[in-house]
C-alpha cells in the first residue's frame, strides 16, 4: 500500500499534470471505485476546474472549482497516469477523467480497492476516514509528549498501534518495520510498556524516516509508480522490510519474519526488546 512518503510523492508529480485543467467528460468503468453516488460523480463533475491537489495522511484531496473535492484513497495498487482519451484502455483503468484540452487522467488498480469521493470541499474530516485520522509525522500536533501520552493509553502492540492510523497517520507496514528496528523496540511490544526514551526515539525515526523517504520519493518494493510512471528510490535504504533471513546491519543476528495481525513483520529478535 502507498505509505504516506508514496501519496505525497504522487501528489507532488500529478499536480503540475492536471491543474488548471477542466473536466469535460468523466467516465466509470469500475463505478464501485466511487464510493459516493455514481450518477452525482458522473453529471457534477464536467465543467469543474483542478484549482489545487492536497494531501492529509494517505488520502489525496483534488480541489476543484465551485467550492469541490475528490477525496482519493489509492489503498494497495492505485495509480493516476495522464493520457489521450484515444489511447487504448488498460483492463486496470476504472475511471477516467477528460479534460477540454483532449488529454485525459485515468485511474488504475488491479486490485480494485482504492476509492474515490465526491464532497463540499472543507468537510472532509466530517464525511471521510479523514476525521479519525491521529496527526501526521513532522506535524506540530505529532509532539513528544503527544505521542508518550498516546501510547499510554494502548494496551495492543505498538505494530498494530502504529499501523490503525489513529495515534499517527501515514504510516504502512514498510515504515513501521523499518523505525521499530531502528529504535530496538519488538513489534510485539505492549505500546503502554514501552519506556518513555524509547517512545521519543521512536517519534524521532518516525520523523526523520518519512522525510527521507519523501526525498526520495518513495518505496518501490510492488508496484508502486508515481504519477510520471517512476518509480521511487528509497527502497535502497531499506534496512528490515524485504530483508527476513539476511543479517542484521546491527549486530549479524538473522533477521526473523513473522505475522502481526496478518501483516508480514520483519525484526531482529536481538537488537529490538520486547516489553510486556
Amino acid at each position: 500500500m502507498p505509505e504516506m512518503p508514496e501519496v505525497e510523492t504522487v501528489r507532488r508529480t500529478l499536480l503540475p499534470l492536471v491543474k488548471g485543467k477542466t473536466i469535460k467528460k468523466v467516465i466509470l468503468w469500475y463505478p464501485k471505485i466511487v464510493a459516493t453516488d455514481h450518477d452525482k460523480f458522473v453529471e457534477e463533475l464536467p465543467g469543474k476546474k483542478i484549482i489545487d491537489i492536497d494531501r492529509y495522511a494517505k488520502y489525496l484531496l483534488i480541489r476543484l472549482s465551485d467550492n469541490l473535492t475528490i477525496v482519493s484513497h489509492l489503498r494497495m495498487e492505485g495509480k493516476y497516469h495522464l493520457t489521450t482519451p484515444d489511447a487504448p484502455k488498460d483492463k486496470h483503468d476504472h475511471v477516467e477523467f477528460i479534460f477540454t484540452d483532449g488529454t485525459a487522467l485515468r485511474y488504475n488498480d488491479v486490485r480494485k480497492f482504492g476509492r474515490m469521493q465526491l464532497i463540499l470541499t472543507g468537510t472532509e474530516r466530517q464525511i471521510t476516514g479523514i476525521g479519525k485520522l491521529g496527526p501526521e509525522p513532522n506535524s506540530s500536533e505529532f509532539s513528544e509528549q503527544y505521542f508518550i501520552d498516546s501510547l499510554k493509553r494502548k494496551k495492543k502492540n505498538i505494530k498494530n498501534t502504529l499501523l490503525d492510523q489513529r495515534t499517527v497517520a501515514g504510516l504502512g507496514n514498510i515504515y513501521v518495520d523499518e523505525t521499530l528496528w531502528q529504535s530496538g523496540i519488538h513489534p510485539l511490544s505492549a505500546a503502554n510498556k514501552i519506556p518513555e526514551e524509547k517512545v521519543k526515539q521512536l517519534r524521532q525515526n518516525i520523523n526523520h524516516t518519512i522525510t527521507v523517504a519523501t526525498k526520495e520519493r518513495g518505496t518501490t518494493v510492488h508496484t508502486y509508480l508515481d504519477a510520471n510512471g517512476k518509480t521511487g528510490g528509497y527502497q535502497k535504504m531499506l534496512k528490515v522490510y524485504g530483508h527476513a533471513g539476511e543479517k542484521c546491519l546491527k549486530c549479524g543476528t538473522i533477521l526473523e519474519k513473522i505475522k502481526v495481525s496478518g501483516r508480514g513483520t520483519t525484526f531482529c529478535p536481538h537488537c529490538q526488546v520486547i516489553y510486556k
